[in-house]
């Protein structure tokens, strides 16, 4: 016998739940829930039909899946050629990062490129989308909305509308009759994603699927939601910020480990084509205790200003604080410092951080963190158009780091004058390279040891 379950539709509306409530969630009515018994779907692997049998791969047509444009150049680009058809994305990020912004932008280009999108949320009313919408100007005869917690009503509206992309907002808050429990748990998401994929791909529409993070920032719900689809985007940055940087952990269409920053802007999000130097805006460089790193995020060269302050503690126990790096790296590189250099920070307050509210977890930011501490101890400013990049070892080596080349290209481009980098990456005019921790206090801060002893 076939499997049934039991569900609650609204007599008034017709919308669809799988729990009673005294109060519709679509049309506010009261007591209008009235209990349904469906059949399940059966999705067992032996029900599958004649059109799955394989094929010669050779012969497997291409025509109509070439890649078309999402209205943002540089997004393009990072995403290998634009939108295939019949692939899947996943975005994920905090709420209120800009996620829904950037996506209905996306949406909106789309459309006035020609090509069809549906606008699927499960978060918000019509009402809501159609007034972000006006605000980001992209609002088109082309551009279709949908708002429904159902799976099923998104796939019935695929096939009726057959648009070219789809954007469904959010997977979590999204249900499908394949699976029982409430919208958000762990088989909810994996059948409402199975889904929406399965149908995408046998229409040839491109899915974009929104996705909840965790408090550690991890993509919610299964690890599998992941493997299922062909991208995997993360939208990061502070709130309270102005920028926000996209970051493409997984790309079977493209380069991976890509990044592109955006500004957030009242009309949406715009791309900052240059964003070497978009965080070094209103720098004192008179200033001591900061210096400037030339990190790499992804394949990309950013300068980036890491600060740290020494002042003297009133605490029996010394405070270290971090903020855009791991706290255990600063520990250690104060350890290297004790150690090889004969300080004392037993008596002082420490405190790090990355300008601009960023994160950067390579090893290359070493050397900046070692340098601005320094400066910070010595109380003197390091040169104006000094940059650094290395890692320290725990013997007060500073070791090579991957990406040499693009950094000191980058930095050159850029004017920046001392390099400091390691010796054996060393190249070109204009490169200082230091050996360990020693020879590099030797060569900034000559004055101000002698003046401490």
């Amino acid at each position: 016998m076939a499997k049934t379950r039991e569900t609650y539709r609204c007599s008034v509306c017709g919308a669809q739940t799988f729990q009673w409530l005294g109060q519709c969630p679509s049309c506010h009515e009261w007591n209008t829930l009235e209990a349904r018994v469906e059949a399940k779907k059966n999705t067992a692997p032996g029900a599958r039909h004649d059109r799955d049998m394989p094929v010669i791969l050779a012969n497997v047509p291409d025509a109509g899946h070439e890649p078309y444009p999402c209205g943002i150049d540089a997004l393009d680009k990072i995403l290998g050629s634009g939108l295939v058809p019949g692939s899947a994305i996943l975005i994920g990020g905090e709420p209120g990062i800009g996620k829904s912004t950037l996506l209905l932008q996306i949406a909106g280009a789309v459309a006035r490129d020609g090509n069809r999108a549906l606008y699927a949320s499960g978060e918000e009313s019509l009402h809501q989308i159609r007034a972000r919408g006006e605000r980001l100007g992209a609002l088109h005869p082309d551009l279709l909305a949908l708002s429904t917690g159902s799976a099923e009503d998104i796939v019935s509206a695929l096939e009726k509308t057959r648009p070219r992309l789809l954007i469904a907002d959010s997977v979590q808050t999204l249900a499908s009759q394949d699976a029982e429990g409430l919208p958000g748990n762990v088989g909810q998401v994996r059948a409402v994603a199975t889904t929406l994929a399965e149908a995408c791909r046998n229409l040839g529409i491109t899915l974009v699927l929104v996705g909840h993070v965790t408090k550690d920032g991890a993509l919610a719900g299964p690890r599998l939601l992941e493997h299922m689809v062909d991208t995997v985007i993360s939208l990061e940055g502070d709130r309270r910020q102005m920028f926000r940087m996209l970051r493409v952990l997984k790309n079977r269409f493209g380069p991976n480990e890509e990044l592109l920053v955006f500004r957030m802007r009242r009309q949406g999000l715009e791309v900052i084509d240059d964003p070497s130097t978009f965080f070094l805006d209103q720098r004192d460089t008179s200033l001591s205790g900061t210096a400037l790193v030339m990190g790499v995020d992804g394949h990309r060269p950013l300068a980036v200003e890491v600060q740290a302050l020494v002042s003297r503690t009133f605490l029996n126990i010394p405070r270290r604080t971090a903020l855009g790096f791991d706290v255990n790296r600063l520990h250690l590189l104060l350890a290297v410092l004790e150690k090889r250099l004969k300080l004392n920070f037993g008596q002082v307050d420490i405190y790090a951080k990355v300008g601009g509210g960023i994160r950067l977890q390579e090893p290359g930011t070493d050397l900046a963190i070692v340098a601005a501490v320094l400066s910070s101890y010595y109380d003197y400013p390091l040169p104006e158009k000094s940059i650094f990049w290395g890692e320290v070892d725990l013997n007060g080596q500073i070791r090579p780091v991957a990406a040499h080349e693009q950094r000191f290209s980058q930095a050159s481009k850029l004017g920046f004058s001392p390099i400091v980098c390691p010796p054996a990456s060393r190249a070109g005019a204009g490169g200082s390279g230091v050996r360990d921790i020693m020879e590099l206090q030797r060569v900034l801060f000559r004055k101000q040891k002698s003046q401490t002893k």
